[in-house]
């Protein structure tokens, strides 16, 4: 078994900083040509921390579906970080698990991202914008992800997460980059397939981000999966009762990572 921490900024010159702790087992046969999916998970924490809830405890599940898993811990404003330097963060990520396939048993063509609230918008937008940043960077990545899942995610509407997301800009540049970074409106026919849920009592990050989201994939032809679970408030993360006070809402979501897990399973190359 692999299990080692990567610094991105030690590979990649164009971030600042940022860590995968990747988890990977090699086939228990020996077999040389073994390769399983990989799921890049991104906590969430309003881009002000990076949750730890949501972090390990849902790589754990992830690696029990037979993905192999890595943990992006991005920079946040409380270090400086600013707009595009997260996004940046995780495409070194994605390239990094692409380039190093082999070696951690990794299909390259089924590399997959979930994110959690802040993060989830950090993955949507990742998704909008993954085929400009080697441009934009000056650096070549393989940025493509198969799909992507979105937990509770901020879309359009979360002010704290926007202004951390954006600490860096003041004035008319930040309201211009807040309107482009609503990403409901930038989904195109090219997004890739998306699995996405929320909770119906979500009062942190209404669950309208979620349907507006939704909506705009829809209305695109993407391929997607939604769940509105009636129970539970933000932040419920893998949904596992061992981490959540709130047991009724726990007892209903704990099914939604084997449900994501099986809606990528649909765009693995070989099965899992």
């Amino acid at each position: 078994m692999i299990h080692e921490t990567i610094r991105l900024k030690d590979i990649y010159g164009f971030v600042a900083g940022g860590e995968i702790e990747i988890l990977s087992m090699p086939d228990p046969c020996g077999r040389n040509d073994h390769a399983r999916p990989m799921v890049v998970v991104v906590p969430g924490g309003a881009y002000r921390f990076v949750s730890d809830r949501e972090g390990a405890p849902v790589a754990a599940d992830f690696f029990k579906e037979g993905y192999q898993v890595c943990v992006l811990k991005y920079r946040c404003c409380q270090e400086g970080a600013t707009y595009p330097e997260q996004l940046y963060e995780l495409a070194a990520a994605v390239d990094y698990v692409k380039k190093n396939a082999a070696r951690l048993s990794v299909d390259p063509k089924s590399v997959f991202a979930l994110g959690f609230s802040a993060g989830g918008h950090l993955v949507a937008d990742y998704s909008l914008e993954a085929p400009t940043i080697s441009n934009r960077a000056s650096v070549p990545l393989d940025t493509d992800v198969a799909a992507v899942g979105l937990c509770y995610p901020v879309i359009d509407d979360h002010d704290e997460s926007f202004d951390n997301l954006l600490c860096g800009y003041e004035g008319t540049e930040k309201a211009a980059l807040k309107k482009s970074l609503c990403l409901s409106s930038l989904v195109t026919k090219d997004t890739p397939p998306t699995f996405i849920w929320t909770t119906a009592e979500d009062r942190l990050v209404p669950p309208q981000n979620t349907l507006r989201y939704a909506l705009a994939l829809a209305d695109h032809g993407v391929p997607y999966e939604l769940h509105v679970y009636p129970k539970g408030g933000h932040g419920m993360a893998s949904g596992s009762m061992e981490i959540n006070d709130d047991k009724e809402a726990a007892a209903i979501l704990s099914v939604w990572p084997k449900d994501m897990a099986r809606f990528f399973r649909s765009y693995c190359k070989e099965k899992v």
